[in-house]
């Protein structure tokens, strides 16, 4: 069995993407800061059936971040999929005029340092395997810079160009790098970027191993 490493780990849409790789058979890793969260969502899965625990780690601590990840490996089996999905802070989320360099340093961290850690702790296991799927998801200020938004766009557009090499880099290795921009609000009630349907486009993705970009619906003009 391989396994399914959801960084960000919350009761929408990572619940419901946990739910849908558990489904396919695949152990799941639940990364967050909340462990009372962690426990929860891992209570939930496991009325599923599904195998999976929580680890705790904050995206901005690279130390934690790559402990959970070598925790997750040992303890349910090799990371075949990584999942980067956590949700920015509401401080990165200053007009442009209002955004200092200072203010960069946080959503940079989470947005590009955070990635680059994930990847870096899980790329081996999937050499290993000779197959592995690394999914980014990303709103729409990573395509459509917003001023009123600056740290994440201008966090969401470097994590893009890394996501972007990865894909061109890792692609004769047979691992598979994508991006999911989700241009709304993720909603229950929404055709396209409700939680469920997201969790199977991401299932989608992972399986059709068909270009870098996807999207969950139109950009709005």
């Amino acid at each position: 069995m391989t396994t399914f490493a959801l960084i960000g780990a919350g009761p929408g849409l990572g619940l419901a993407t946990a739910r849908r790789f558990g489904a396919a058979g695949h152990s799941v890793a639940l990364v967050a800061r909340d462990t009372q969260r962690l426990d929860s969502l891992t209570a939930e899965l496991a009325r599923d059936g599904i195998e999976a625990r929580g680890f705790a780690a904050d995206v901005l601590d690279i130390e934690s971040l790559t402990a959970a990840l070598y925790a997750a490996g040992t303890s349910l089996g090799t990371v075949e999929i990584l999942q980067y999905s956590p949700v920015p802070r509401a401080d990165f989320m200053k007009p442009v005029l209002d955004t200092g360099a200072d203010d960069l340093d946080a959503p940079l961290a989470f947005s590009v340092k955070g990635p680059v850690t994930c990847v870096n702790a899980v790329l081996p296991g999937m050499r290993d395997l000779g197959r592995g799927t690394l999914l980014f998801v990303n709103g729409g200020s990573a395509v459509r810079p917003n001023p009123k938004v600056a740290g994440t766009s201008v966090a969401f557009a470097a994590e893009s160009a890394y996501a972007r090499m990865l894909h061109d880099t890792l692609a004769a290795e047979n691992i598979h790098a994508a991006q999911l921009i989700v241009p709304g609000a993720i909603r229950p009630d929404a055709e396209h970027s409700s939680p469920d349907a997201l969790a199977q486009r991401l299932f989608d993705i992972h399986t059709e191993r068909d270009g870098f970009r996807h999207y969950s619906e139109p950009l709005p003009d």
